[in-house]
Parts: C-alpha cells; structure tokens; sequence
C-alpha cells in the first residue's frame, strides 16, 4: 500500500510539472489586439479574418512567450466605417478611441482605410501609446509626420504598401509596356480620393511626363461612380495605348466591363481593387480577360509558387473559411502584423508599449510576402525581389479566367497579352 500511495504521489507530480507551462499560459490574462477598421469592406472582413486566423496558429503552440511566462492573444475588434462614402473622419476617430478606452489592447493592427483618419489618428496612438501596424491607409503623409517627430509617432507602423511604392510598381509596369511594346500614349482615371489623387499625380509628374509620354486625359471619379463610358469613348477618340486606372471601390469594376464591352482598343493596366481576386471573374460577368491589375502584397488574393508562403497562406485560407481569398490589398501584411507584434513582444520581454515599438522598428522577418523591413518613417520596404524585400505582384486576367504573374520578373510567370485591335507601336 506504502508503494502504491508512492507511485501516485510521483504520478501527481510529475503532471503538475508537465502541465505547469500550459497552466501558465491559460491562467495569465490574454494580450488584447484590437483591430479597428471598416469590416463591411472585403480588405477589412478578410484582414479580420486573416488576424484572427494567426492568433489560432499562435495561441495553438502555446501563445506568446512574455518574460517568463506564456500568454494567449484574444482578438476585439470594432467597425469604424471610415471606407464607407460619407463617413466622417470625426465618427471613425471615435471608434479608434473606443476600442483603446474599452478593451485595453496592448496593441492595433488593420487601423483605417482613409489616410485622412489615418493622419488625424496618430495623435489618438500617441496619447494612449499604443502601438499600432497599419496594413490599408497609404499616404506617405503619416511617414513625414513620424519623421518630423519620431518620439511622439514612436507607435505608428505600415506593413502594407504605401502610395509611392505603388507608384514605383505602376511605373514599372509602364516602363516594361514602353519597352516591350512601345507604347507611349496614356489616359489616367483615378478615384477622388487621396490615396489615388497623389498616386496619379506623382506617376504622372515623375514618370509621364518626364519620360516623354503624352496624356491624353486626365480624369478624376468621385467614390461611387457606375458609368465611365465617356472616358471610354475619349480613350478611343484620342488614341490612347494604355488606361490607367486607379480606384478601390467597389463599383470600379463597372469600369473594365465598360472597356471590355466598347473593345476599346488600349491595353487596361493599373490598380482596380475589385479586380484582385479569383471571384472577379464571375462578379463581372467573364467580361475581364485582359485586364493588368496591380495586386499591393504578394499574398493578398494572389501568391506565386516563387514565394511558397504565400502559397501556403491562400491554402490556408481557404481550408478554415471554405472559400479562396478575395482582397487584394491588407490580408497578407495583415497576417504577417500578428507575427511581428508577437515576435516584438518576445524580443521586448514585456507588454510595455515603448519596448514593444522599438522591437518592431527591429523587424526582419521574411514570410507571406517576401522579407519585411521598416525604413525611418515605419513603412516596410517593398522592392522588385522577394529575397529582399516585400513585393508586390501584377498580374494579367486571361480569357479563360485565370490570373498569370507577369511583373516584377522575379515573379512573373507569363508575357502581357494585348487586346483585340490593339498593335504594337514598334
């Protein structure tokens, strides 16, 4: 009896001890993340989605390691509805607040679509400290601010694409049509927004017009705009080779059946959200095929077996929620964020929001989208090699409703196609 009485005491404890470290992570408090963005819109369901897919994959091994202990991420959110058409920027800045004064989360990721929220929300992160990984709102605007003071803007990130490096990959893509094909007439039509405003400026005066092309118009679309005939009769009338277009919502889509349906002789080569991913194809009607779209992050709606991450992550995707992934801009930096912050609260050994900031800043992680660094202004730096750095990917619609890789070429999987009466120029 003696024996056995023993045996069970060194059974009881050696499960106390195996036990101890899981006891740990599920008895301290979770860290909050909290994700305030417009969750109406495809980039903010799915980034949500995306968020609350890798805190699943962490807290299944365990959680975050916080000094000496284990703890779990718990995910809040709130719709701040700043993507939607008449949302004022004071409204979304309320729901910023609320989730910091209500939740408590040690930090935010997503944030807002405008950059006019974006810029009037810094100051809210700065009186809170809370740190915050942005991956929608692009206007370089927010890096200026962070480098004018750093001390004070010490919390604000951007891990997705900015509007200069969609610049830097639409002149790219401009660039290799002038070279390929020597096309050099272009109309540009853009969202009156300022995102899109200052992406079609700084490519117009930038590149455009120094690199000798002629613009042949220059049209500006308020949010919500379902007929662009006009410019496609313009496009034809003035011999323009290229449309540019620039849009992210919804009703842009309108845009490339118009084109398609008017067969306006000019190759479709831009940024039109809706266009992203593989269920455009049907949304629209089959009337695409053709059209070149500027996808901001590998990974987000479209990965390439050159990056088999991004691979792995749409497969992912795919098997939790039971449908492929549609938002081209915000998932895939969305996803890498929550490894980051965790990353950065492990390096930082605490949930102090100085140390936990000035770890991200420390960030070289290479994942969904190629390999992540921030510059001085905190924005992640996007080139033309995965290798070194993030990328983003153009890919062209083709006939049969597929999508193929075609820029950059570290990337590209295939050659641009032109439309139907649409020649070479050289």
């Amino acid at each position: 009896m003696k024996k056995i009485i023993c045996s069970l005491s060194v059974f009881l404890a050696l499960v106390c001890v195996l036990a101890s470290p899981f006891m740990t992570a599920h008895a301290a408090d979770p860290i909050v993340i909290g994700v305030p963005t417009s969750t109406g819109f495809v980039e903010g369901k799915e980034g949500l989605a995306v968020v609350e897919m890798a805190v699943e994959e962490i807290n299944a091994k365990g959680g975050v390691t916080v000094g000496s202990e284990k703890r779990l991420f718990k995910v809040e959110s709130i719709d701040i509805r700043d993507a939607a058409p008449g949302v004022p920027v004071p409204e979304a800045l309320l729901g910023l607040e609320k989730i910091i004064l209500d939740k408590k989360p040690t930090a935010l990721l997503i944030g807002p679509f405008r950059s006019e929220a974006l810029l009037a929300g810094m100051d809210i992160l700065a009186k809170y400290k809370v740190p915050m990984l942005g991956t929608i709102a692009m206007s370089p605007a927010s890096e200026a601010k962070i480098k004018k003071d750093p001390d004070k803007y010490k919390y604000v990130f951007r891990t997705c694409l900015n509007a200069k490096y969609l610049v830097k990959y639409l002149v790219g893509i401009m660039a290799f049509v002038n070279k390929e094909f020597g096309f050099n007439k272009v109309y540009i039509m853009n969202q009156d927004v300022a995102w899109a405003r200052a992406t079609a400026d700084l490519i117009r005066k930038n590149y455009f017009e120094k690199a000798g092309w002629q613009v042949v118009g220059h049209e500006a679309y308020p949010t919500g705009t379902l007929d662009f005939s006009s410019a496609m009769m313009k496009v034809r009338a003035g011999g323009a080779q290229v449309i540019l277009p620039i849009f992210d919502m919804p009703q842009s889509g309108i845009l490339v059946k118009q084109w398609n349906a008017m067969k306006v002789p000019a190759l479709l080569a831009g940024f039109i959200s809706p266009l992203a991913g593989p269920g455009a194809w049907k949304t629209f009607d089959q009337k695409i095929g053709g059209a070149v779209n500027c996808n901001f992050e590998l990974g987000s709606a479209m990965g390439s077996s050159k990056v088999p991450q991004s691979m792995d992550f749409l497969a992912a995707y795919e098997k939790k929620y039971g449908k492929p992934m549609e938002a081209g801009h915000g998932p895939a930096p969305t996803y890498e964020s929550v490894y980051i912050l965790a990353e950065a609260i492990e390096r930082a050994g605490s949930l102090d929001p100085d140390a936990i900031a000035a770890e991200i800043a420390k960030t070289d992680r290479t994942g969904v989208m190629g390999r992540i660094r921030f510059d001085e202004g905190h924005q992640a730096i996007f080139d033309m090699d995965p290798k070194e750095s993030a990328v983003a990917c153009v890919f062209q619609w083709t006939d049969d409703g597929n999508r193929v890789n075609v820029f950059p070429e570290a990337i590209a999987d295939g050659n641009i196609q032109l439309p139907a009466g649409l020649k070479p120029a050289k």
